[in-house]
């Protein structure tokens, strides 16, 4: 139960995201049953910005995204726990789904790779 990373391209290794930092991030989230799609931020044209570790996002990112240096790309699998549990969201991620997120940490609190 929990958060697993896999790197799948290294970061810089040594800017790793604190809490209450400002993070710049791309991901595209798939439903770990399926491989169904279900967010991506490209297909909006632009990255997701967000606060680690203040609730501002699933637990498993904010546990998951914490392990990442700064340029890191990295799939995320999330337990349905540590995801959105038994409400689901929005129609879009089914109660106690287990999720997987292709995640690339961009800037923390605006400095680049």
């Amino acid at each position: 139960m929990g958060v697993t990373k896999q790197v799948l391209s290294a970061g810089d290794g040594t800017n790793f995201p604190q809490q209450g930092d400002k993070l710049t991030m791309h991901y595209i989230g798939t439903l770990a049953s399926n491989g169904k799609k279900f967010d991506a931020s490209r297909d909006r044209g632009r990255p997701f910005s967000f606060t680690i570790g203040v609730g501002q996002v699933i637990r498993g990112w904010d546990e998951g995204v914490a392990q990442m240096s700064l340029g890191e790309k990295a799939n995320l699998n999330i337990t349905s726990d540590f995801g959105y549990g038994p409400r689901g969201a929005g129609g879009v991620i089914p109660p106690n789904a287990d999720l997987n997120f292709e995640v690339e940490l961009l800037a923390i609190n605006g400095k680049s790779a």
